[in-house]
């Protein structure tokens, strides 16, 4: 396996890689570039048990998309949702940069975190239990969705883009991601929501439009959060991830 898949798949999920302890110079950011690809697969198995019931019990559709939610946050250590509530909490705060900061860096979850993430995953469950299709629709449009709020992350790490801290993971990758990485895998991400589309029979405008909202909006979103905190951090990547696989999801699903 690929070294910095191999840090990625170790970083980002449970799945037990073997990999050195210690980060090394440029493993950071290799995990961050190959977040697409580990989400794409992350979510993609994910929704396997949804696709199962789909099948079998197309009433139970919701039951599905719960437990396919669920599975999707087992498989990433729910990592990046504690990034969102931190984030959450962090900018609802109102508080100067550095007092919101330390409130990111608190281990309980306030307010403000609850109310996301209640609405997120509810977000979330609503949508895949929504959307129309055969048995492997949750399969594709998870996957789709899952890497589409992954590409967002890497968009925060281009090189305009600076770290709100001196140390943590986004002091390690922040400003490291080229331009042309980024258009990559932008466009890596549109046509695998296209090829997704044609294979699932789903007009692609369908899935397209949507990831592309949902990656302006994760824009805008990294633009607010690098204003009041002065940079990106790891809680703010995982805010991202979530944002934009959950704008994808509704947008989807609004077909």
């Amino acid at each position: 396996m690929n070294s910095w898949l191999a840090r990625s798949v170790s970083m980002f999920t449970i799945v037990p890689v073997r990999v050195p302890v210690d980060l090394q110079p440029g493993d950071g950011l290799g995990a961050l570039l190959w977040l697409p690809a580990v989400g794409a697969f992350a979510g993609a198995a994910a929704a396997l048990p949804a696709s199962a019931i789909r099948a079998w019990a197309p009433h139970a559709d919701l039951l599905g998309a719960v437990l396919a939610v669920a599975a999707l946050a087992l498989l990433t250590r729910c990592l990046h949702l504690d990034g969102l509530a931190d984030t959450a909490d962090g900018l609802g705060s109102g508080a100067p940069a550095a007092r919101a900061l330390e409130i990111m860096r608190q281990s309980d979850i306030g307010p403000f975190g609850v109310v996301v993430l209640i609405f997120v995953l509810g977000a979330d469950v609503a949508a895949l239990g929504s959307g129309q299709g055969g048995p492997w629709t949750p399969v594709g449009v998870l996957a789709v969705a899952a890497a589409t709020g992954r590409v967002a992350a890497v968009h925060a790490a281009v090189r305009s883009v600076p770290s709100a801290r001196g140390s943590g993971f986004g002091s390690i990758v922040a400003g490291r991601v080229s331009v042309a990485a980024a258009v990559g895998w932008t466009v890596g991400v549109l046509g695998l929501g296209a090829a997704v589309a044609v294979g699932l029979s789903i007009p692609v405008g369908w899935v397209l439009v949507p990831q592309a909202v949902a990656l302006a909006a994760a824009s805008l979103f990294r633009m607010h959060a690098v204003r009041r905190l002065g940079g990106v951090t790891g809680d703010v990547f995982g805010a991202l991830i979530e944002a934009g696989t959950t704008v994808t999801l509704i947008g989807v699903a609004l077909r």
